[in-house]
């Protein structure tokens, strides 16, 4: 089993809050991690930006990558939300063996 964690900003706590517990209820998840509060500043429509974020932090198998990055741009309100996977190597195998069970 390959584990990754999903990065994903949101606009508020709350959307990545709605995000985080459909994907973990719905088993494509095994756990979301919300950080309620993080400013980014990059470029949109030619102009730059600076802005209060959350950030939404999803550890699923990476099996389970497109279904989840179909569902969160679908509950997400950005147009061309950030949405990354980062494969997982190494540490507790035991976490990595929970969030193959976890996850359907």
């Amino acid at each position: 089993m390959s584990a990754c964690m999903i990065y994903v900003t949101t606009s508020t706590r709350e959307e990545a809050i709605g995000i985080a517990r459909q994907l973990v209820e719905s088993r494509l998840a095994a756990c979301a991690n919300v950080l309620p509060a993080a400013t980014s500043i990059y470029w949109w429509q030619g102009a730059l930006q600076e802005d209060s974020e959350a950030v939404l932090i999803v550890k699923t198998r990476r099996d389970l990558v497109g279904e989840v990055t179909t569902k969160v741009k679908e509950l997400h309100s950005y147009d061309c939300p950030c949405v990354v996977s980062i494969h997982l190597e190494g540490g507790n195998e035991g976490y990595f063996e929970w969030i193959a069970k976890e996850t359907r």
